[in-house]
């Protein structure tokens, strides 16, 4: 499990993993710990690297008729030095749409609904 989460962490001494496999209903649980600033690196853009590493785990476990759980925890000192955010109302936001060329008191209006344009060499 470790060679496949160390190349994603920048503090890899801080990884903590621990298995818990129950034979009798044929499950595996996976939990692993990571510092909070390693989280997002574990989870990739999109989710693309935990997605992977998902896909890996599940295609051991069926090859063996097993089902297998993976869980990630951040580490229990990176807690502590968790800086809380602000309120998203008073964060400034980049992802609003721009309102455009028109306003509402400027867009131009139609009076009629216009017919639909074919090509004018075929308009008769």
């Amino acid at each position: 499990m470790r060679f496949l989460i160390e190349p994603f962490l920048e503090f890899p001494e801080s990884l903590r993993v621990d298995c818990e496999h129950f034979s009798s209903i044929r499950k595996t649980w996976v939990r692993l710990a990571v510092e909070a600033e390693d989280k997002g690196r574990v989870y990739g853009r999109g989710g693309r690297n935990i997605q992977a590493i998902r896909m890996v785990l599940t295609a051991l476990a069926k090859a063996s008729s097993e089902t297998v759980y993976l869980d990630i925890y951040n580490d229990s000192e990176s807690d502590e030095s968790y800086q809380e955010r602000e309120p998203r109302e008073t964060r400034e936001t980049f992802n609003h749409r721009s309102p455009g060329r028109y306003s509402e008191q400027t867009r131009p209006s139609r009076s009629s609904p216009s017919k639909p344009r074919l090509n004018r060499r075929y308009e008769q």
